[in-house]
């Protein structure tokens, strides 16, 4: 898991405000500018040279596929940034495979490849491959799960297919847990998708923003608000998109 610094609290624009161009200054200080291609080249590097050390042994193999999994994911989300849509596709297909490839050997509990490979079809606007790959992470039975994150990835699945009665109970199970368990914004967010409350959901997108917003570090090194995509790309399908913007976001 990630552990990253939160500075103060940031305001956020409404769906209507627009964010100045990087390097400009707002009034939470200077946007840095981002080199994209720098990151997408750095992660597709990582990407093959990882596929091209394999070890033999099964759980070496699944720990390098993980490592596989992620570095795809960072080029895929570099490559959504910078508006190259069908790359960034094919990357993340290439994470969900490599999250599925790795589950296999996996030691019992690793709901996090469950949810990196039904993320990665979502964020791919892979909605068929989402719903295949929900179905299989359902299949490992992360409903009952004991761990929050399986019960992430289980709301997950269940919200990607459609089923947003049966995400209820575990949504709301998650807000029960303690922030250092589970973000609670994160929690209210896939809690009001699943019960189609649109001003609640709008609120809690908003605090899972702030919360990327807030950041000094992030996954694979990559300054995208991921989870804000995938949430918004779920509420979207329920009308319910809170029309977000940020640097940390792809444009529409």
């Amino acid at each position: 898991m990630t552990i990253v610094r939160r500075s103060g609290p940031r305001r956020l624009p409404s769906s209507g405000d627009s964010w100045p161009a990087e390097g400009a200054s707002t009034s939470t200080g200077t946007l840095r500018r981002v080199d994209w291609d720098g990151h997408a080249e750095r992660e597709e590097g990582r990407y093959a040279d990882g596929l091209g050390r394999l070890p033999a042994d099964p759980d070496g193999r699944q720990k390098q596929l993980v490592r596989v999994a992620m570095a795809a994911t960072g080029a895929g989300l570099a490559r959504l940034m910078q508006g190259r849509r069908a790359e960034a596709a094919g990357w993340l297909a290439r994470s969900a495979e490599r999250f599925r490839e790795s589950h296999a050997d996996a030691p019992p509990g690793s709901w996090g490849r469950l949810i990196g490979a039904v993320k990665a079809r979502v964020l791919a606007g892979d909605w068929h491959g989402a719903a295949t790959d929900a179905e299989w992470a359902l299949e490992q039975g992360p409903v009952e799960a004991e761990s929050p994150i399986g019960r992430y990835a289980a709301v997950l699945a269940l919200l990607v297919l459609g089923r947003d009665e049966d995400a209820r109970p575990p949504a709301d199970s998650l807000r029960l847990e303690p922030e250092e368990a589970f973000p609670r914004p994160v929690a209210d967010a896939l809690a009001a998708l699943a019960a189609g409350e649109a001003d609640a959901y709008r609120a809690a997108a908003v605090g899972v923003l702030e919360s990327f917003e807030g950041r000094d570090e992030y996954l694979e090194d990559i300054p995208v608000a991921d989870t804000v995509v995938v949430l918004e790309a779920l509420a979207e399908r329920r009308g319910l998109a809170a029309g977000l913007t940020s640097p940390l976001l792809p444009g529409r």
